[in-house]
């Protein structure tokens, strides 16, 4: 299974024994949205809802952080999601959040996962059938695993300010990046880490909600004065929106990288921490 595959690959597909369909729509406060209650009013037949929302560690100082792998596992395994599935995932979410499930389900150890190529939009928009309610599935077993591999700390992004080991990617818009437009949390700073480079995650969507085409994502990524073959790093707002770059990058063959989860919920808001404002320098 290819790593993005079309509403019509899917359509073919459904019935299958070992295909899994994951509605992994959430969205921010401000959309003021709820994505349980949408899934349950039309939903991919035989889709289950992944609660990204909860699907995370509360415990940890900044909001919408990576769950434990044993959360992670016990979830997945609750949804019938486990060992041998081919897990397509899809979302209605204007950040996209099905990039954040994707990241996870591979992090954590899932061998075959796709996004459905321009979410449940484009399977609505070509008259395909929907599903109303909640599905349920037989719990399968979830290896618990983690490789931490692509993930980075505050620590690590301090650190690599002075290494400049790896690039770092911005996945905001253009707005917040250069600090033109103040962000809304109380005691956030507006900016970005020094010497990030902007690729807002919009700009990899053609205007359907598909993906652009290999040329093109590359061409977003010259743009912006990334370079594939060197290591990079993401980070966003609040680690959702920093998934859509690493996946656009994973398209075109490179997985050389990592997650800032914390993002600039985190780097913002510590006074300490070095911020630039202005464009990319």
């Amino acid at each position: 299974m290819d790593s993005l595959v079309s509403t019509q690959w899917l359509a073919d597909e459904m019935g299958a024994n070992d295909l899994r369909v994951v509605d992994a729509t959430a969205f921010l406060p401000e959309h003021k949205r709820d994505a349980l209650l949408e899934y349950e009013a039309c939903h991919i037949p035989g889709a289950v809802f992944m609660d990204l929302a909860h699907l995370v560690d509360e415990t940890a100082p900044v909001a919408n952080t990576l769950p434990s792998a044993e959360k992670f596992a016990s979830r997945m395994q609750s949804l019938g999601l486990g060992d041998g599935s081919r897990i397509v995932i899809y979302d209605d979410s204007p950040v996209k959040t099905a990039t954040r499930a994707w990241f996870m389900l591979t992090m954590f150890g899932a061998q075959n996962v796709a996004l459905l190529d321009g979410g449940i939009a484009k399977w609505k928009a070509e008259g395909r059938p929907c599903a109303q309610g909640r599905e349920t599935l037989r719990s399968r077993h979830f290896t618990v695993w983690r490789d931490d591999r692509n993930l980075r700390s505050k620590d690590q992004m301090l650190a690599n300010l002075d290494s400049h080991a790896e690039q770092v990617v911005d996945a905001r818009g253009a707005g917040r990046f250069t600090g033109e437009v103040a962000e809304v949390k109380p005691g956030l700073a507006s900016g970005h880490i020094p010497g990030a480079r902007n690729l807002p995650y919009a700009s990899l969507f053609a205007p359907d909600g598909t993906w652009k085409k290999p040329a093109e994502l590359r061409a977003a990524f010259d743009a912006a004065g990334i370079d594939l073959e060197k290591p990079l790093v993401a980070s966003c707002g609040s680690g959702m929106t920093a998934n859509v770059p690493i996946f656009a990058a994973h398209l075109l063959g490179y997985d050389n990288v990592a997650l800032y989860d914390g993002s600039w919920s985190e780097w913002g808001a510590d006074p300490a921490l070095p911020k630039e404002t202005g464009p990319a320098r």
